[in-house]
């Protein structure tokens, strides 16, 4: 029992450096971090509801959560192809790209949160 909750603790203690090593190297989850801070003062200050505040915080995730997987592949791509490559591009473009519309779809459901607090 105590080797499997040292396991857990160990899994944990690697899953927070990893989410801390995202949070001081990578400079686009900086912009995800700096605007989840504006999102989340705002929804403060309008008082949303919590299916607002919800539905925002689950896009919130999944841009976090997207910009980390696009930070591994990017890292493993690296590892395996360390000259230019045709697939090693391919994974990469295909990464940003989740990002992009993770980030998209979350602009577009904060403004359709937002929008009628200030119309």
């Amino acid at each position: 029992m105590i080797s499997r909750v040292k396991k857990h603790t160990i899994s944990f203690k690697n899953a927070f450096a990893g989410i801390l090593w995202v949070l001081k190297t990578q400079h686009n989850f900086q912009i995800h971090i700096a605007a989840t801070v504006v999102v989340l003062i705002l929804a403060a200050i309008l008082g949303l509801s919590a299916l607002e505040f919800t539905i925002l915080v689950v896009a919130i995730v999944l841009v976090w959560v997207a910009e980390m997987v696009n930070t591994a592949i990017e890292s493993i791509t690296d590892l395996i192809y360390e000259q230019h490559h045709v697939r090693a591009k391919v994974a990469k473009d295909v990464a940003a790209g989740m990002v992009l519309v993770a980030s998209a779809g979350a602009v577009i459901l904060a403004i359709l949160i937002f929008a009628p607090y200030f119309f």
